[in-house]
């Protein structure tokens, strides 16, 4: 099917998803502005407190940007850190103890009942709770102890976009200030944001090769293994595409096996170690014969099928994400309108979703 437009360019399908991503550079700007100096208070108060462990607490794309935090904080300060179970307070009512505990909270929203519920109960069971959302008013930043806004704006399309890079700078500004540093290696994102989005031409040809697929693997190891998540999920939500990421290390692990020169595979590959531990990996992929996109460094990219060169030269590990993610956002954004589809307003989808 090929998709076909209004004149009207105010109905074009997609063009509120466009419109956000193309806010990302500034958004980034703002938050590395105005919003670093609320964010390192923040961390200096936290880290005072000295907490002992970290439990991170999110759904959809911000547990994704909650994973990027796990990485930050294990590597960067040695805390350790655990993925939230919210069922085991919500559902059935457990009480664990949680003193110096921090509990953080990622939601762009803050308005689903089993994230509040979770932080509430956190906060009662002794935790130091931090809520991450771009709504300061909203009942999460309520019940949390801290709060931390993204700055991201409004968000009107469905899929996340700019409140999940967003959320990733937030989270790197804030573990920074936990060891008492400014994040200055982030301060190039905002012009190689600018500069990956311009390549949208670039993305919308690569794009033609994944219209008719029926599946796709998205892979990655470290910090770019949260990207490989998110990337899966914005495929999933806009463009219907079943897509599973995996860690490199757990792809070896058996689902290997499906692998083939059909369904197509992406690797997200960072510049430093996470791109090093990933080259086993990717020589395994090659040699099933699969259909290879590469995002990121250069020599893996031309070792592909296909791929997008990131400028990531000299950029720090542990800010890549906020560039990995801005060309899949847009691959998402165009097998979606490729395939005749709104990536606007995903079927069966609200922009607040309500667990419990």
């Amino acid at each position: 099917m090929t998709a076909t437009y209004p004149a009207d360019e105010n109905e074009r399908p997609g063009r509120i998803m466009a419109g956000e991503m193309a806010e990302q550079p500034a958004m980034l700007r703002r938050l590395l502005g105005r919003g670093a100096p609320a964010i390192r208070a923040v961390a200096a108060e936290i880290a005072a407190r000295a907490p002992r462990f970290v439990l991170l607490t999110a759904r959809g794309s911000s547990d994704n940007a909650a994973l990027y935090a796990k990485y930050l904080l294990e590597i960067n300060l040695g805390l350790p850190c655990g993925l939230a179970s919210m069922s085991t307070t919500t559902a059935y009512g457990a009480k664990p103890d949680l003193r110096d505990v921090l509990v953080v909270t990622v939601s762009q929203s803050g308005g689903s009942p089993d994230l509040v519920a979770s932080t509430r109960a956190a906060r009662e069971s002794g935790a130091v709770t931090l809520a991450v959302t771009n709504s300061p008013d909203s009942p999460l930043a309520a019940v949390s102890e801290y709060h931390i806004d993204i700055q991201a704006g409004p968000e009107k399309a469905l899929p996340a976009t700019k409140t999940y890079t967003a959320s990733l700078l937030s989270l790197y500004l804030f573990t920074e200030g936990l060891r008492g540093r400014d994040g200055a290696a982030a301060e190039v994102l905002p012009d190689l944001a600018e500069a990956v989005l311009a390549r949208r031409d670039e993305v919308r040809a690569l794009a033609s090769r994944y219209r008719f697929a029926g599946r796709m693997v998205i892979t990655s190891r470290g910090y770019g293994y949260p990207t490989a998540k998110e990337a899966a999920l914005k495929l999933m939500e806009t463009s219907y595409i079943p897509a599973l990421s995996y860690s490199g290390a757990d792809l070896l692990h058996g689902p290997l096996a499906m692998v083939d020169n059909v369904s197509p595979v992406i690797a997200v590959v960072p510049e430093g170690r996470g791109g090093e531990a990933l080259r086993p990996v990717l020589d395994r992929l090659r040699g099933r014969g699969a259909d290879l996109f590469v995002v990121g460094a250069g020599p893996r990219v031309e070792e592909a099928s296909a791929g997008f060169v990131l400028p990531t030269a000299g950029v720090a590990e542990e800010v890549q994400p906020v560039l990995e993610i801005l060309p899949l956002q847009l691959l998402a954004y165009e097998v979606t309108i490729a395939r005749g589809q709104d990536p606007d307003a995903p079927r069966a989808l609200a922009k607040v979703t309500e667990t419990r």
